[in-house]
């Protein structure tokens, strides 16, 4: 099956900092740019940009280099960022949020950094990378020397604007590489389809390092409007909320498990900023459509939520549904919607050919927004990046290892990853599909499941439950769960916790949860 997005022509040069350059001409004076007690204009940033750029250009870091930046949300993040896709390089980064042994990994992994933009707080965080570190005010004499003008530098939509890091199912980071074309594509479509504008203004509230996050800090900008910024370097919901109180914020993008947490935080606490927000665009995990189901029914809850689909090698967003369409009792799981412009949707076998209407086979995707490659892992993982027959033509397109179908009303429903099933008493299982049961408990708020190898090599899982009221009991959960699943899928442990853990990018932190189940078998080891 396939599913074609609408067909958009591009401009000549989609290359994504022109686009802010003509707002730069058209409202120079328009605030571009709010963090803490400052902010920046159009003109100013631009400007500072232009200096940055022409710092590189000076070093010869320009175009097909690569810059890292590891800083925390400020002004001086944007600066470094318009400055480096000036330049005609692509930043990779490098979030300070991390802790400095990841952070060495990942510098690793970044063939031929030209130079990373830190600060005193981080620059001892990226030292082992081996490229020059360089502080943005320290340098700001000698950038004030510098042309405040455009840098003459030709930049084109082949051209690399950003690398982030993703992980995928194995755990290991790998560098995946986005071009000027997809991104650019990518704030065309949420332009257009959209309708966002110079009063869209955005919050940033994901972690920097997170793939989401990219468009989220670029957005506003290409349409002419603010960009606000957090002063905080961790996810603060109180924070986040007093932001959207506080200012003309129409746009927030985030993980799923990022937004239960703003909702549950406006529902315990009153108020309507969140729910009177234009449009809220999450995704990243499988989506638990009855941790919002509360917020989406309030009678004061107004904004669009947008149900996405995409992957870091892809430019993050490939699909978009308004979940105003779901009805969790007609439809189950919540799909994920039709493509974005000049994106096409395929579902595949094994062998890469077309599955019938309705059956499941791999997602792959193919159009304006299928990436570089990996630039940190050559050979077989660069194999998802493939190219394929449709009707005599070869498309190039990317194998996402995730396992969905194209329902009938022409909607895209992921069923998590092809590798995701695990056997459990000698039956494939997918944690996911428990997790959905748990969650349509009543008094279960969320939950997270996850499988773990006991002392003998057999797969159990473990079950981490946030109760709405009161602690639930490990019998009456697993008595309950019998109602709608096999008993070879109950989870072997229930544990009541105030609250999931999530990693820095905002999703479910399985890693944390599978490190306090392993640490539980220890326990239990040494005290036989």
């Amino acid at each position: 099956m396939i599913l074609q997005g609408k067909r958009v022509t591009l401009p000549p040069s989609p290359v994504v900092h022109r686009r802010f350059e003509e707002h730069v001409r058209a409202t120079p004076d328009a605030v571009a740019v709010v963090w803490a007690d400052r902010q920046a204009t159009y003109a100013e940033l631009d400007a500072r940009a232009n200096r940055f750029a022409h710092l590189l250009t000076s070093r010869g870091h320009g175009r097909g280099a690569k810059v890292g930046i590891c800083l925390d949300y400020s002004i001086d993040m944007v600066v470094a960022i318009l400055g480096t896709l000036k330049a005609g390089a692509a930043y990779v980064p490098l979030d300070p949020a991390y802790p400095a042994g990841r952070l060495r990994l990942l510098l690793a992994q970044v063939p031929d950094l030209a130079m990373v933009v830190a600060s005193p707080a981080t620059a001892v965080l990226v030292e082992s990378g081996g490229a020059e570190v360089v502080d943005l005010e320290q340098l700001a004499d000698h950038l004030a020397t510098l042309p405040a003008t455009v840098p003459d530098v030709h930049v084109t939509g082949d051209d690399l604007c950003y690398a982030v890091f993703t992980s995928g199912s194995t755990g290991t980071p790998k560098l995946t590489a986005v071009r000027h074309e997809g991104w650019f594509n990518l704030m065309n479509w949420l332009r257009l389809e959209y309708g966002l504008h110079h009063g869209s203004h955005h919050l940033v509230v994901s972690a920097f390092g997170f793939d989401l996050s990219q468009r989220a800090l670029m957005t506003p900008l290409f349409c002419g409007a603010t960009q606000h910024l957090m002063a905080s370097r961790n996810f603060d919901a109180m924070l986040a909320h007093r932001m959207l109180t506080r200012y003309d914020i129409r746009v927030v993008h985030c993980a799923s498990s990022t937004l239960y947490l703003l909702a549950d935080w406006e529902d315990a606490r009153g108020g309507d900023a969140l729910a009177r927000l234009d449009y809220i665009l999450f995704g990243g995990e499988a989506l638990k459509s009855e941790r919002l189901a509360h917020f989406a029914r309030r009678p004061d809850t107004t904004c669009t939520l947008l149900h996405q689909y995409g992957v870091a090698e892809c430019t993050d967003v490939a699909t978009s549904y308004d979940l105003a369409r779901h009805r969790s009792g007609e439809h189950g799981v919540a799909p994920v919607g039709r493509p974005a412009h000049n994106t096409t949707i395929h579902v595949l076998d094994a062998e890469l050919r077309q599955v019938g209407a309705g059956q499941y086979g791999e997602i792959c995707i193919s159009g304006a927004g299928v990436g570089a490659g990996y630039l940190s892992a050559p050979g077989p993982e660069n194999a998802r990046f493939t190219t394929i027959d449709l009707d005599g033509t070869p498309v190039r397109l990317y194998r996402t290892g995730d396992r969905g179908r194209i329902d009938d009303r022409g909607e895209l429903v992921v069923a998590g990853r092809m590798d995701a099933q695990v056997k459990v008493r000698g039956t494939r299982i997918d944690p996911i599909d428990v997790e959905r049961a748990l969650g349509r408990l009543l008094g279960v708020r969320e939950a997270a499941v996850v499988a773990v190898c006991d002392d003998g090599g057999e797969v159990e899982l473990n079950a981490f439950v946030v109760p709405s009221g009161k602690d639930l009991a490990e019998d009456d959960l697993r008595t309950r769960l019998l109602w709608t699943l096999p008993r070879n899928m109950l989870p072997t442990r229930f544990t009541n916790v105030p609250r999931i853990p999530l990693s820095p990018h905002g999703k479910v932190d399985r890693a944390a949860l599978a490190d306090i189940c392993r640490t539980w078998n220890a326990g239990s080891r040494s005290s036989a």
